[in-house]
């Protein structure tokens, strides 16, 4: 039986423990040009005694922003300001990756610069709509990306990937889920193409495959991890042929094992038995956001590690709310509560005031 609280040697360094913190928007990158911000250096410093910090999404490329306030690692201006958030991070003996997620059709016009429109592999609206500064905002059919486009993409990722080496990260996750751009590319309802990027399986995991070759060449492969979200249906994704997300995520699984990344990072679904698969077919470290809905994960998730399911879980929500979530997870509680209204965007009220364990009275 694995302890959760065991060393484990990812991306050739051991962290102090399998508790990962999920990536999670918080659009609060107020600086000048989408940077983050002192605040922002002490919530991901606060957190520490993770084994893992995984950021929220970071855009690639300037047309990869998808919502209000989020942050960039495509210019020289973002680099330094993140330099803050990973010195602060790693003076507290932290070890944090940057998640890259370009949201591809999942945006809209009025949050980009330069008269830039959302891109996708097809010109395939998202049903529903995007918050903006002017609120809520249906989502537009994005321009589609031709070949030369899609080639050029593949280099942000890989640029932003070199950018957060440069700001100090110990490493970065693509993000290939949730119905963002990579997801977009995997799902039929998304990806209608005919010309090597889409059809079949093997077409729709192809620019996924070599987003992460491009990251792994320019970084290290072990310092490259992979985010998937099979049978996602956030975004208007329809994954909803199981036999064929079966095959999709198996043939995407085996042609990233092939690459020796450092990780892969799966939010699961309502099937285990798919979980038991791609755990079976991934040879290196893995990381399961355990699927628990409608409640967020849980203590009691941590036995997902003990009997092999899992190498590390990752929390999202309970880790927003408790800064020190290995502690208060080791002394088995008590745990803060979410406050859901200060998810996204505001000030310090539920991003840095949470308290700790040892702030409780005696």
């Amino acid at each position: 039986m694995t302890n959760p609280f065991a060393k484990i040697d990812v991306a050739g360094r051991p962290l102090a423990n399998r508790i990962v913190m999920a990536p999670m928007t918080r659009s609060r990158a107020y600086g000048p040009g989408a940077t983050p911000t002192d605040l922002m250096a002490t919530y991901y410093s606060q957190r520490t005694s993770a084994g893992l910090i995984v950021t929220e999404g970071i855009q690639p490329s300037a047309v990869g922003q998808g919502y209000p306030d989020t942050p960039g690692l495509h210019s020289p201006e973002q680099v330094a300001a993140w330099r803050k958030v990973t010195d602060a991070v790693h003076r507290d003996g932290g070890v944090i990756f940057a998640q890259l997620m370009h949201t591809g059709r999942i945006g809209h016009p009025s949050l980009l610069p330069d008269g830039l429109s959302p891109v996708a592999p097809s010109p395939v609206a998202a049903k529903g709509q995007v918050f903006t500064h002017q609120g809520p905002l249906d989502f537009v059919t994005p321009r589609e990306l031709d070949a030369a486009a899609i080639i050029r993409t593949i280099g942000d990722f890989a640029d932003a990937a070199r950018n957060a080496i440069a700001a100090g990260f110990d490493g970065v996750e693509v993000h290939g889920a949730n119905g963002y751009l990579i997801h977009q590319f995997l799902a039929p309802n998304s990806n209608r193409r005919t010309d090597g990027w889409g059809g079949d399986a093997a077409g729709r995991v192809r620019f996924g495959v070599e987003v992460a070759a491009a990251v792994a060449a320019a970084i290290g492969a072990h310092r490259t991890g992979f985010r998937i979200s099979p049978g996602n249906p956030f975004n208007d994704i329809a994954e909803t042929d199981a036999a064929d997300v079966e095959n999709t995520y198996t043939t995407l699984v085996t042609r990233l094992a092939e690459l020796n990344l450092g990780y892969l990072h799966m939010v699961e679904g309502a099937d285990r038995t798919l979980t038991t698969r791609l755990r079976a077919a991934w040879p290196g470290p893995f990381i399961l956001n355990p699927f628990t809905y409608p409640e967020p994960t849980g203590p009691e998730t941590l036995a997902l590690i003990e009997d092999g399911t899992t190498d590390m879980v990752a929390f999202g929500a309970l880790f927003l709310a408790n800064p020190d979530l290995p502690a208060r997870l080791a002394a088995q509680g008590p745990y803060n509560t979410p406050d859901r209204a200060t998810f996204y965007g505001g000030d310090h009220r539920g991003y840095t005031d949470y308290p700790y364990l040892s702030d409780a009275p005696a």
